[in-house]
């Protein structure tokens, strides 16, 4: 359905810990330092790191075989050294071609740490993550908060704006320009006090910074890393993925749990939040810089300095995760710490019409792992990255990784915009519709744009959405209240349109009450 973070790994126990006795001694002695935490050192070996990637066929294999994502690229990066790259399955189902390390994926929200990356090699200095966000034709809805938010704030979702705000009007087809504009109309949570993951929020951010540099985004990405870094398959643009002759097309589930190629994610809109392509020979690169603080073969490419900002905490984004510790987000990244006080790095990215990525780095260790698939979230890259490092760290598997990851998937994906009635069945003694006249014409909403209804020569009703625009036709349910099955990245199944005094609400629309459309 959206763009993901990673779903939660271990926290931050020993951290939190060591602060909380840090902060105690400070209280009784005032003039006593207080002793800071032993530094945690690294703790795996490459006996042991061998080890988990002598068994990585085995456990990818097993997990395509169990979910049936036909395809998936890793790679593992072990002390500047690509340790596994590999391609599994094939690139679409019906198909013959192989994936393999140079196969372009979709990266979905594994696209935000690639993007800080890209912004902290735009800056000379770390305080300029904290620099204003400037980018005309962008503006919040508390003019405050509009003169106040920064890089930082919306690179790590804490703006105030709400949730996965503008995917509805992406979905619908706006572009970028459009949806941008819109986000003044959100209502706001406390700012620098609330985390909410956003993904045009971020890509404001990203392109305010290509703005002030004078260039595009997608020219600032080229030129800040992908070129610098070697990274000659990556793109910020869908048309470079979609015409790459060795491209890995997207795949849904269907009912009878085969898999199909049933759709196209063209995520432009949102570029710098999900709507970077690579393969698994680029991603080492990448990977390979992230572990070396910002450089490659010897090369520096991005500061240390704003780089290592991206992997600092700015806001708790789960205060008791399904650890029982805390999680944090940093600049496009999931920051954690584990038990050992090592720094843990990861992201998820995921569209329900057909991608599914996963990045997990422990700096310390200079270990990291990227898993890329063609296959709608089913928690296939997470439970490979999870079992990847249980092994390394642990000499074995403490659980089976892959339901966990599903079933957190399956808990993120559930849609708050899913309706509670049954459109599909009205109930017993359900009133008749008015004549098709009652309904159709033009409809305004300051949000989302144009509605217009409209009725062929047998009384049928079709609503058309967008500036397409899309069209859906319109099932009968009860008096007033007809009915519509969506699409997109953000479909919830069938949604109610009550139609009620010249307004018509469409009710998957109307979570932030911003669902009705007045009758012109």
């Amino acid at each position: 359905m959206r763009t993901l973070p990673a779903l939660g790994a271990a926290g931050a126990a020993a951290l939190l810990a060591a602060t909380a006795g840090a902060a105690v001694m400070g209280t009784a002695r005032a003039t006593a330092a207080p002793t800071p935490p032993p530094a945690p050192k690294p703790q795996i070996s490459d006996a042991a790191v061998d080890k988990a990637v002598a068994r990585l066929d085995r456990t990818v294999e097993d997990m395509m075989r169990r979910t049936g994502v036909p395809g998936v690229s890793v790679v593992v990066v072990h002390d500047d050294k690509v340790v596994h790259i590999k391609g599994y399955g094939v690139r679409r189902t019906g198909e013959s071609a192989a994936v393999g390390p140079d196969t372009v994926f979709q990266l979905a929200s594994v696209s935000k740490p690639v993007s800080s990356t890209i912004v902290a090699g735009a800056l000379t200095d770390p305080q300029e993550w904290d620099d204003r966000t400037v980018l005309p034709g962008f503006s919040l809805k508390d003019p405050w908060v509009t003169d106040h938010v920064t890089t930082a704030d919306l690179f790590s979702h804490r703006s105030g704006l709400p949730d996965h705000a503008g995917d509805l009007l992406e979905d619908l087809g706006y572009d970028q320009a459009y949806i941008l504009d819109h986000m003044r109309l959100e209502p706001l949570s406390p700012f620098r006090a609330s985390y909410a993951y956003t993904n045009f929020g971020l890509t404001a951010a990203a392109e305010a910074v290509a703005r002030a540099k004078g260039t595009s985004w997608q020219k600032l990405s080229a030129d800040t890393l992908f070129k610098p870094a070697g990274m000659t398959r990556t793109s910020t643009e869908f048309s470079d993925f979609i015409n790459a002759p060795d491209h890995a097309s997207t795949h849904v589930k269907n009912a009878d749990g085969s898999w199909s190629p049933r759709f196209v994610r063209d995520p432009d809109a949102q570029s710098p939040a999900g709507g970077i392509s690579s393969t698994a020979t680029d991603m080492a690169r990448w990977l390979r810089l992230q572990l070396a603080d910002g450089t490659l073969d010897g090369k520096r490419i991005i500061p240390a300095d704003t780089l290592a900002r991206t992997h600092l905490p700015e806001i708790v984004s789960q205060p008791t995760n399904a650890v029982g510790t805390t999680s944090f987000y940093g600049l496009g990244w999931n920051v954690s710490y584990d038990g050992a006080g090592r720094l843990r790095l990861s992201h998820s990215g995921g569209f329900e019409l057909g991608a599914n990525t996963n990045v997990t780095m422990l700096p310390l260790e200079k270990l990291g792992i990227v898993v890329l698939t063609n296959g709608a979230p089913v928690g296939l890259p997470d439970a490979v990255a999870l079992d990847f490092f249980d092994y390394a760290e642990h000499g074995k598997v403490s659980t089976d990784w892959l339901p966990l990851a599903a079933s957190a998937y399956a808990a993120a994906l559930a849609v708050p915009g899913a309706s509670t009635t049954d459109y599909a069945h009205p109930p017993k003694g359900a009133q008749p519709a008015q004549d098709s006249a009652a309904y159709t014409g033009t409809y305004d909403n300051p949000y989302y744009g144009k509605a217009t209804v409209t009725a062929d020569d047998k009384g049928a009703l079709t609503l058309a959405l967008g500036p397409k625009p899309l069209r859906f036709p319109l099932t009968h349910y009860d008096g007033d209240t007809f009915s519509f099955v969506t699409a997109g990245e953000n479909a919830v199944g069938r949604t109610g349109v009550i139609f009620a005094d010249g307004t018509l609400r469409v009710e998957y629309l109307d979570a932030d009450h911003q669902g009705t459309f007045t009758q012109q």
